[in-house]
């Protein structure tokens, strides 16, 4: 008898042996990263010399007691500018003006403003939409020094607001005297409203007219809508117009020079001024340059905070 011929149970498998990679593939993989990196480096060596280069300048001059006039050289000082800001009584009296500025006239003014006009843009007829459109934008191309001088002349004491209270038999006075913070903040409002107008008619937009019109059905009136349905489908939106319009607000500085040159008596000298006087009127540019850190330190705050709400949401 004969051995019978072992039966496999499938085909034979031959295993392929594997080549190792060439000793150069991975300085080829870096020679083609290097080489995808070229067209943008330009770009990258300007924005280090023209950008980090002067903020570096800026943090190092900041420990130092450096001068305009009356110094031979600087020296190193340590956080002596920094204590100095916070035991003087104008700086503390900036940072309050700062917030009362940025709340009043972004965060309340900006926003709600643009939100309204924008709300009432969708139900308004197309001629009106143009003109009220090309009214609110041309305050916001206009240079922010043309703008003060606008709003200088409408809040003087001869300028046009007192002369409408005379014609309506209503007491006058000098606004730029007795309310400066609030007629700056009005100035800002009324410059800076088109931009939250416009964010807030392009998310309006993309809202679909199905929600809006079941709601409608439903019975509910227009501020329930608004509360219930408009609110939170923009909520996105308004975090991004409210970062970039607080960030806009805290850094006004040709506006409020204008109209009141931070006056009478510091009532409307916001950080950006009290900065600039420090620095360029009283020579002392390290102190001038630790202000605008804590200010450049404020604005992050309030950037981490509308991150933090928008990453929330997601």
């Amino acid at each position: 008898m004969t051995a019978a011929a072992p039966q496999h149970a499938g085909p034979e498998v031959r295993k392929t042996p594997v080549s190792p990679a060439p000793s150069g593939a991975g300085t080829g993989s870096v020679r083609r990263s290097l080489f995808r990196a070229l067209p943008v480096s330009p770009a990258l060596v300007l924005l280090l010399l023209f950008l980090a280069g002067p903020i570096v300048y800026c943090v190092v001059i900041a420990f130092t007691d450096l001068q305009l006039t009356g110094q031979a050289q600087e020296s190193f000082v340590g956080f002596d500018n920094f204590t100095r800001a916070f035991k003087d009584e104008a700086f503390l009296n900036a940072v309050w003006l700062t917030l009362v500025f940025t709340v009043l006239s972004s965060l309340i003014g900006q926003n709600t403003l643009g939100l309204a006009l924008a709300s009432l843009m969708q139900r308004a007829s197309k001629p009106v939409r143009t003109l009220t459109g090309g009214i609110v934008v041309t305050a916001w191309v206009l240079p922010e020094v043309v703008a003060g001088f606008l709003l200088y002349a409408f809040f003087r004491r001869e300028g046009t607001l007192n002369a409408i209270l005379d014609w309506l038999h209503l007491p006058s006075q000098n606004w730029l005297f007795t309310l400066p913070i609030l007629a700056v903040s009005f100035a800002n409002v009324w410059r800076g409203t088109a931009f939250s107008m416009l964010v807030y008619s392009a998310a309006l937009n993309e809202i679909p007219k199905e929600v809006t019109e079941a709601a409608e059905v439903d019975g509910a009136s227009g501020w329930r809508r608004m509360w219930h349905i408009t609110l939170p489908m923009i909520r996105r939106s308004i975090g991004t117009n409210l970062m970039l319009n607080t960030l806009q607000t805290l850094s006004v500085f040709g506006l409020i020079w204008v109209m009141t040159r931070g006056g009478p008596s510091g009532k409307s000298q916001t950080l950006p001024l009290f900065m600039y006087e420090q620095a360029f009127q009283n020579s002392l540019i390290g102190y001038g340059t630790a202000v605008a850190l804590l200010l450049l330190l404020i604005g992050s705050l309030f950037s981490v905070v509308y991150l933090r709400l928008l990453r929330t949401e997601v």
